[in-house]
C-alpha cells in the first residue's frame, strides 16, 4: 500500500497538479492539507473518477485536511480528541484495509505557530500535546498506524538549508522539536529517516527569495509509523520534482511511504 501525505495549499488552485500527480504517482491513500474549503466545497468528483473514496474535514478559507483512499474509509473520525472548543479543521482520521490488513491512517495539519511568544505559538504547542495523548492511546491497540501531515517542525538542523535563519521562527523552537522527539521515543518513527540519513531533502520551499530555485528548503512534512507499520515498511521518499512542474505549484510537496499492509 503506498500512503502519501501532501500540503496542497488550497485544492481548488492546486486541483490539476493534484491530480496529475496522482495519475502518475498512483499512491492508494494520501492524505492532503490545506485544503481551504468546507466538506460540500471539495471537489470529489475527479478523485472518485480515479477511484479514490474521499473523506473530508474542511474549513472555509483556511486549514481543511482530507483522505483520498482506493480502499473504503471506515471509522471516519474528524478532529483531534481534547479540543472542544478548537473549531479548526487539522486533523481526521481513518482506517484503510488492504490485501494483508489494515492501517489506521491519520491526516495532520499541525499549527504554524508564529510569532513566538503569541497566543499561536501557545495554541501550536498545545495541539502537539494532545497528538500525543491521542498517539500514545493509538498505540494501546497494538495496530499499524501512520500519522502523516504538515507538522510544521523542522526536526534538525540537517532538514533545512540554514538553520541560523530559522533560530527565531516557530517551525525551529526546541519545544516545537521536543514534541517531534516525544512522538519518536513513544515508540513512532520517522519514515523518511528510516530510509535516507542525509541533509538536504525538503518539503518546503517559500515562494520568495528564489527559494526554489536555490534549493533553500526544509522538512516539515511528516510520516510517522508505529511499530507495527515501521516493521512492514519498503520504501519511503519525497517527490521533489513536483514543486518545479506546473504554474501554480504548491509550495510543498509529496511525501509518500511504501508500507506492506
Amino acid at each position: 500500500m503506498k500512503i502519501a501525505a501532501w500540503n496542497v495549499n488550497s485544492i481548488k488552485a492546486r486541483l490539476e497538479p493534484a491530480l496529475a500527480w496522482l495519475k502518475q504517482a498512483q499512491p492508494d491513500v494520501v492524505a492532503l492539507q490545506e485544503i481551504k474549503c468546507v466538506d460540500e466545497n471539495f471537489p470529489a468528483e475527479p478523485f472518485e473518477a480515479l477511484g479514490y473514496n474521499c473523506a473530508v474535514h474542511g474549513q472555509k478559507t483556511y486549514n481543511g485536511v482530507a483522505i483520498l483512499s482506493k480502499f473504503p474509509l471506515e471509522d471516519v473520525t474528524p478532529r483531534l480528541p481534547g479540543g472542544e472548543t478548537d473549531d479548526h479543521s487539522r486533523y481526521l482520521e481513518a482506517v484503510v484495509t488492504g490485501k494483508k490488513g489494515a492501517l489506521r491512517v491519520g491526516c495532520l495539519y499541525a499549527p504554524n505557530g508564529n510569532p513566538v511568544g503569541t497566543e499561536k505559538f501557545t495554541y501550536k504547542l498545545g495541539w502537539l500535546e494532545r497528538l500525543y495523548t491521542h498517539a500514545s492511546e493509538l498505540l494501546r491497540n497494538e495496530e499499524p498506524v501512520a500519522l502523516l501531515g504538515d507538522y510544521n517542525i523542522i526536526p534538525q538542523d540537517r532538514d533545512c538549508y540554514d538553520p541560523k535563519a530559522w533560530t527565531k521562527d516557530a517551525l525551529f523552537q526546541p519545544q516545537s522539536r521536543s514534541a517531534l522527539r516525544k512522538l519518536e521515543y513513544l515508540g513512532y518513527s520517522d519514515a523518511f529517516r528510516m530510509h535516507n540519513r542525509a541533509g538536504g531533502h525538503y518539503t518546503f520551499w517559500d515562494y520568495q527569495a528564489g527559494s526554489w530555485r536555490r534549493n533553500a528548503g526544509i522538512r516539515i512534512d511528516h510520516i510517522l509509523l508505529s511499530p507495527q507499520a515501521a516493521d512492514r515498511l519498503g520504501a519511503c521518499d519525497i517527490d521533489k520534482h513536483v514543486r518545479g512542474e506546473g504554474e501554480k505549484p504548491s509550495d510543498h510537496v509529496p511525501i509518500w511511504a511504501q508500507i506492506d499492509i
